[in-house]
């Protein structure tokens, strides 16, 4: 089976770790690639390791020009959405952008700017009994960078109900290609290298309602987060820790990770004397969890490492892909990463 592919956005990070996935998936064939201001451009002039691939980037009003069975759209909020709307994407899409994954207008109307597209199946596949949802659908909202971490480290929790409180604090770290590839003061590298900064904090980054949206589909509860975002100087990754109040010992609390993710391939649980790290997990799908308790507080630590390109983005798209034309999710993507 060959599945034609295009990438609208391709231009961007996520964009370019999409190609190269998708370059080397034996099911998938590129087609078409789409962009805004790189439109007419060479592949290579704007992402010089795809030197040996002949495309060039289209303009995005021609994506309906062009049928192709599967398109990935990384592109900004509110642009992927519109083409939606408008009818002019044909074949299955994976949107990689915020515009479908809130089931609830107000929260959208409340972190996000613009008009309301309503929601699509979420394409967590680790969250209990979304992967079959997932293999049913035809349009499915990948999940945020942090959203994903977030998740990861919290649904064993709270869908196994040892959750004492309601709040859950979440303090996590990203590399500058989570801001995207548009020129940004902040993330020169005279501004970002050396530096470590917080942004969007105070209960307003986007990924809040959705983090939130997907801890209460799995509990009797309803859970509030707390969250505070950082930049870190370096390219891609992420380091996220969530803290709760559970009457669990260290010892059952691993109990219900390592049950919960007994069959999943690319989630991992470290040996207690191990802490994930993000350059374990670089260039793959793969997530690290570390699982800690501050029994002088009562509160359960989970430790997660990502590559937001990876796992919080192109990796998950195609693993969400490839459920979705009924093949094995492992393919094209690996749960080891480069390590350096």
């Amino acid at each position: 089976m060959t599945i034609s592919v295009a990438i609208a956005g391709a231009s961007g990070y996520s964009g370019a770790e999409l190609i190269r996935l998708v370059s080397a998936h034996p099911e998938f064939e590129l087609k078409h690639i789409y962009a805004q201001a790189n439109a007419s451009q060479q592949l290579a002039s704007v992402h010089s390791q795809f030197a040996g691939l002949d495309l060039e980037f289209l303009p995005i009003e021609d994506i309906s020009k062009y049928e192709t069975d599967l398109v990935f759209l990384a592109l900004p909020s509110g642009v992927g959405g519109k083409l939606v709307i408008e009818e002019k994407i044909a074949g299955r899409i994976v949107d990689l952008s915020g515009d479908f994954r809130l089931e609830n207008k107000s929260h959208w109307d409340q972190f996000y700017s613009g008009n309301y597209f309503g929601s699509w199946t979420y394409g967590l596949a680790e969250l209990k009994d979304q992967r079959a949802k997932i293999q049913k659908a035809n349009r499915i909202a990948n999940p945020g960078c942090y959203a994903t971490a977030a998740s990861l480290a919290l649904i064993p929790a709270t869908s196994s109900q040892i959750i004492e409180s309601k709040t859950i604090n979440i303090v996590a770290a990203s590399g500058t290609t989570g801001a995207g590839r548009s020129a940004k003061i902040e993330l020169l590298n005279s501004e970002a290298n050396n530096n470590l900064s917080s942004y969007k904090v105070g209960g307003i980054h986007q990924h809040i309602p959705e983090i939130e949206q997907v801890l209460n589909s799995t509990s009797a509860k309803s859970f509030q987060v707390s969250f505070t975002p950082f930049l870190a100087p370096m390219p891609r990754g992420i380091l996220l820790s969530a803290s709760f109040s559970t009457e669990l010992s260290l010892e059952k609390l691993r109990e219900v990770y390592e049950d919960y993710y007994l069959d999943e391939f690319f989630i991992s649980i470290l040996p207690e004397d191990k802490s994930p790290q993000t350059k374990a997990v670089l260039a793959s799908n793969a997530a690290q969890l570390g699982v800690y308790k501050d029994d002088r507080l009562g509160i359960g630590q989970i430790v997660v490492a990502i590559d937001n390109l990876g796992k919080g983005a192109a990796g998950q798209a195609i693993q969400n892909a490839n459920l979705t034309f009924g093949l094995s999710e492992k393919i094209a993507l690996t749960n080891i990463g480069i390590g350096a």
